[in-house]
């Protein structure tokens, strides 16, 4: 009666097995690899695992990764079936200009939010800020409609991009600070506060859009690096999109 989620970003495949398709249910196993290392997922950590009912993923990794992940999966008899952005789902409407282009992570990830909120009291606007190899901030309606978002560089990108064209500017390992005086830490300090200002700014166009103020929500696997330098209140979720894979597996395959 298992139900296995896969995560399947730029840079690494997450997956967690729970005991059924309900939101909260309890966590049996995780686990995460590098994509380099997902061909020996069959004959490795999943070899130890009883076969799940149900297998529901994201990926934004593109196909020839998803067709290696395909293979891993033919261990066990089970189909597994892969969110693509639509419409709506959930109770989530999607606003994009071409609904199914929006990254499946996404979407996921902004559907395991509103669903968060919801649980936790009366409906309110949302902006869902996911950190990792890119960083997506999102503005949700109080009545469930994805109103847009922005992309930007994550920390890695934005120091490369300046290390390959910028003379004599290396990767730094500095540290965030209001004044910085070095290099270093002038480098690490832009690229956090590019990420808080551009959420800033759409925490202002939500308040704007939506007559109150919203509700920030943030995840990802570098989110963490940005708790100290945020300008307003948040949460940090470390796993939203197995959230919004909970949320969608219980509509899709029913309550187990």
């Amino acid at each position: 009666m298992t139900f296995l989620a896969l995560d399947i970003g730029n840079t690494r495949l997450k997956w967690a097995l729970y005991a059924s398709t309900l939101p909260g249910a309890e966590l049996l196993a995780h686990g995460a690899e590098f994509l380099e290392n997902i061909d020996k997922l069959a004959d490795g950590v999943w070899a130890t695992l009883a076969q799940p009912q149900h297998i529901l993923g994201c990926v934004v990794a593109g196909d020839a990764i998803k067709r290696r992940v395909e293979e891993q999966l033919e261990l066990w008899d089970v189909t597994p079936q892969w969110v693509v952005a639509s419409d709506a789902e959930a109770g989530l409407s999607n606003g994009y200009d071409h609904p199914s282009r929006l990254g499946a992570d996404r979407w996921v990830a902004m559907i395991g939010a509103y669903h968060r909120m919801l649980a936790q009291g009366a409906p309110r606007p949302m902006v869902v800020v996911m950190v990792g190899t890119a960083v997506t901030v999102e503005a949700i309606s109080p009545d469930g409609r994805f109103l847009g978002g922005f992309i930007l560089p994550g920390h890695g990108i934005m120091l490369r991009a300046l290390e390959s064209g910028t003379a004599g500017l290396h990767v730094p390992t500095g540290e965030v600070c209001p004044f910085p005086t070095n290099t270093s830490d002038a480098l690490t300090s832009g690229g956090t506060y590019a990420i808080a200002g551009a959420v800033e700014c759409m925490v202002q166009h939500v308040r704007q859009r939506c007559g109150e103020e919203p509700l920030c929500t943030m995840t990802g696997g570098a989110g963490w690096k940005m708790a100290p330098s945020m300008t307003r209140p948040f949460e940090l979720v470390d796993n939203l999109i197995f959230d919004g894979l909970l949320v969608i597996a219980q509509r899709r395959f029913g309550p187990r």
